[in-house]
């Protein structure tokens, strides 16, 4: 054991192989290569990595068939490639439990980042408390405050925080925010989910037209901010 983290690469694009690849090595991590959906599955089974790198367009199956059948039986961090005009394809992958997600194409460092983030995450246990920037979220006992004041949010409005906050770097979709927070008969209504969370960021933001909390995915949801350093 070298006590580096393996990363799993799925693509069908030998280039796209060699790329990551050679980036991912050069960033000390160990890397497998699948160029398929069946190799992804079977390759997590044998070489159990630390995080899936996946491609939706996969020969076999869709990369959003993957996700399905590893959340039956993993957490395994996933963040999905995704071609710019697939928008809906990144939010049903996002719906369906993928972590993250990266447009082609890409720069090498902001995908480093997010892998970074999310191998953060899966280490980091779940806390009852959240500290962050000056702001306190207690999620046992519905407590907000910032330096020391306590604010009064409403309790769908604390639902909603929490569901962020607790997945701080993750996109979360306006689709799963809405089944999580107010069930799956609501899972349609978007506008209602802006309108709560513009009433959070006036709550819980110092500049609410310049959020840098709870930061806006154009068309798919939102991204609660990642503390500094990974810590909450």
């Amino acid at each position: 054991m070298n006590g580096r983290q393996t990363i799993l690469i799925v693509d069908d694009e030998p280039q796209i192989q060699r790329f990551l690849g050679h980036a991912l090595m050069a960033a000390g991590y160990d890397t497998v290569l699948a160029g398929s959906g069946s190799e992804a599955l079977a390759g997590i089974a044998s070489h159990e990595p630390d995080l899936m790198i996946l491609d939706l367009g996969l020969p076999d199956m869709n990369g959003k068939e993957v996700i399905e059948r590893l959340r039956l039986r993993s957490d395994l961090p996933v963040i999905v490639l995704s071609a710019h005009d697939q928008e809906m394809e990144k939010i049903m992958a996002l719906d369906l439990g993928a972590d993250d997600f990266v447009a082609k194409p890409f720069g090498i460092g902001e995908l480093l980042a997010r892998l970074r983030v999310s191998l953060r995450q899966r280490r980091a246990a779940r806390p009852d408390v959240i500290r962050q920037d000056g702001l306190v979220i207690d999620l046992a006992a519905h407590q907000v405050s910032r330096d020391g004041e306590p604010l009064r949010l409403t309790p769908k409005e604390f639902d909603l925080l929490a569901a962020l906050a607790s997945n701080a770097g993750r996109v979360m979709t306006h689709r799963k925010l809405l089944a999580l927070v107010w069930g799956p008969a609501h899972v349609d209504d978007v506008p209602y989910l802006r309108v709560f969370v513009g009433q959070l960021r006036q709550k819980l933001e110092l500049d609410p037209a310049k959020p840098a909390l709870i930061l806006t995915e154009p068309g798919i949801g939102y991204r609660w901010v990642q503390p500094e350093g990974g810590t909450l």
